[in-house]
């Protein structure tokens, strides 16, 4: 249902709303989105922004801006709940309290192949298996992992060096593999060594435990000691490093949340438990979009982020929320057993919220410390730059390659707040000198802003000082380079028709020292602000990171160059006598270190093609 006038009639659109439960939308008068919520009953929930109660400056605002409005009707709170998450993620509405999308959520991940591999993920779930997870850090992660390789020994290896091994790896000989590569375990005992992996990441560790101990008892009676032994070692082990946590008598499996606000500047920090382990925290910080309201704050980030991710049996807060009882019941719903939503808890669950808090306290308190400072550093630059406002997003191109081999530019991305890592981009240059900067940063930037220009003429939108959209512009853009690098720059932009912004060239200082470099300004002008002045310590900051991920990129694709073609560069050698060298010398390591006679003995490799080999593996 839809209803829009150039003056919104709120009590008007409200007559003809249903009883139902539903979702709701508001729309601004340029059809962006204001806000997305959700209802137990529209035509109640909705009327209440159009009666006469007293509403807060925030909401004022926003029902200023409202055009028209949009409903759905579900059949259900639970399918509004659903609904409203999803639109939220996918609208990004301007007055809605957001948790800020963060693909870099560690996971562990078993493979779903032949052989499946136990290993750390992040980013996009794309690579087919089971994802255990979200933990709040690496390290969690990490000692996980540690403790699985330990008790069940399944393979972490890529696959690109698990199918070319001829012999087994150090893992196996510290006793934390079976070396399915090699065929030292059958099919049979890898899967149940999986099957049990499974059943321990999805906390029912006892249950596996049982299932173990009856084993043993069935291996001792059937006079296979080995076995038993082998079932009774892996029992101790699963005892002795599994380090339970209990909490009131009962084995942890909850997550513990508290929010912290200073304004409308909110931190939500998540203390996790599973399976008795305690993973450690991790911290949030949502963007309200002017919201001053604790409740309200971890309210959407509860809905949001257990939508995306399985809740724990148990989730305490530090303070009451709306639609707990709503929550409880989508959340149990979806994952099939009983989840609970507390808030009034006793005991050590008390004593963990309480810690919560006060991490989320400190932890706010550091983050805006960041905050002012970057924000002093940005107004220091637009002085410097002679900005009509702070720069909104700093993006600063560099280019990185050995004696010419394998150029990479690097682009980072910063905005208000500081690196945006998720927009980061990298080039690989071809088709061009080698060695020759100037052609591989026009190559770099024409790249970055064709498609720019071209995704703005397709929304319709101008290149001067186009700041939304796939085409986003840059206010501030940064070379790292002197003078050619600024006149490649100046050109790629003048090309495309691209005006508003501000470009910049940090050139090195004397002897390369941080502090004395040089602005290179597009109307000819040089700046030597100074290793004091706080624009400059922002402009090295993006710079040194733009350096960090081309160097990152570089080197990635210099190795890979080098692993893959090295071999086939060899006159004689081609896809299938490299691919038998690999897999009789277990990786190209593996081959630098066999002497000539040892190359020999390859099928399909002679003695004159051994010392070629030999020869341009150690040249």
């Amino acid at each position: 249902m839809t209803a829009g006038s150039e003056e919104f009639d709120g009590k008007a659109f409200v007559r003809g709303l249903s009883t139902a439960p539903g979702v709701y939308r508001m729309f601004a008068a340029d059809d962006s989105v204001l806000y997305v919520g959700k209802a137990r009953e529209l035509r109640k929930r909705v009327s209440s922004y159009f009666n006469a109660a007293p509403k807060n400056a925030r909401t004022m605002a926003m029902l200023a801006q409202v055009a028209r409005m949009d409903v759905t009707v579900t059949r259900n709170e639970g399918e509004a709940l659903l609904l409203e998450n999803q639109l939220i993620k996918s609208l990004k509405p301007r007055y809605n309290v957001m948790l800020r999308d963060d693909k870099s959520y560690p996971y562990v991940l078993l493979t779903q192949e032949a052989w499946p591999r136990l290993a750390l993920h992040r980013g996009a779930r794309a690579i087919p298996g089971r994802y255990f997870g979200p933990y709040p850090s690496v390290g969690a992660v990490r000692e996980t992992l540690n403790l699985m390789h330990k008790l069940f020994k399944l393979r972490s290896c890529e696959d690109s060096v698990f199918r070319n091994r001829s012999r087994p790896c150090l893992q196996y000989q510290i006793g934390r593999c079976n070396a399915p590569c090699v065929g030292l375990v059958q099919a049979r005992d890898y899967a149940e060594a999986v099957r049990r992996v499974g059943l321990f990441l999805d906390g029912r560790s006892d249950e596996l435990g049982e299932e173990l101990l009856k084993a043993m008892e069935a291996a001792s009676e059937r006079l296979d000691f080995e076995e038993a032994g082998r079932l009774r070692d892996l029992i101790t082990g699963i005892r002795r490093l599994q380090a339970r946590q209990y909490v009131d008598g009962n084995a942890a499996d909850l997550d513990v949340l508290a929010c912290a606000m200073q304004g409308t500047h909110a931190c939500v920090l998540l203390l996790a438990f599973r399976d008795g382990r305690n993973l450690g925290t991790r911290s949030f910080f949502p963007k309200t979009n002017g919201s001053d309201n604790p409740a309200e704050v971890l309210s959407a980030f509860v809905s949001q982020y257990y939508a995306e991710q399985t809740p724990p049996r148990e989730i305490v807060l530090d303070r009451d929320i709306e639609d707990a009882e709503l929550l409880e019941n989508v959340f149990s719903t979806v994952a099939g057993r009983r989840i609970a939503i507390k808030t009034s808890v006793r005991g050590e669950r008390a004593g963990y919220l309480d810690l919560a808090r006060r991490n989320a306290e400190v932890t706010l308190a550091t983050e805006l410390g960041s905050q002012a400072a970057q924000h002093a550093r940005a107004e220091s630059l637009r002085d410097l730059l002679g900005l009509e406002d702070l720069p909104q997003r700093i993006e600063c191109f560099d280019i990185s390659h050995t004696m010419g081999e394998a150029t990479v530019a690097s682009c980072v991305v910063f905005d208000a707040a500081g690196p945006v890592r998720s927009q980061y981009r990298r080039y690989n240059i071809t088709g061009i000198e080698p060695g020759d900067d100037y052609a591989a940063m026009k190559q770099a930037l024409e790249r970055r802003f064709r498609r720019a220009v071209e995704q703005l003429e397709a929304e319709g939108g101008e290149a001067d000082g186009a700041r939304e959209g796939l085409g986003i512009l840059p206010d501030v853009l940064l070379i790292d380079g002197g003078a050619g690098q600024v006149a490649q720059a100046r050109e790629v932009l003048t090309d495309f028709g691209i005006t508003g912004v501000m470009l910049v060239g940090v050139a090195k200082g004397e002897a390369r020292k941080p502090g004395h470099e040089t602005l290179l300004l597009p109307d000819g002008r040089e700046l030597r602000p100074g290793a004091a002045s706080l624009g400059l310590q922002l402009i090295q900051q993006v710079r040194d990171e733009a350096h960090r991920f081309a160097i990152t990129g570089h080197r990635g694709r210099r190795q890979k160059a080098r692993n893959v073609s090295r071999l086939e560069d060899i006159p004689g050698i081609g896809p299938r006598r490299r691919a038998s060298l690999l897999k009789h010398f277990g990786g190209l390591g593996g081959l630098k270190k066999a002497g000539v006679d040892e190359i020999a003995q390859v099928e399909g490799i002679n003695a004159a093609l051994a010392e070629r080999i030999y020869a341009t593996l150690h040249a």
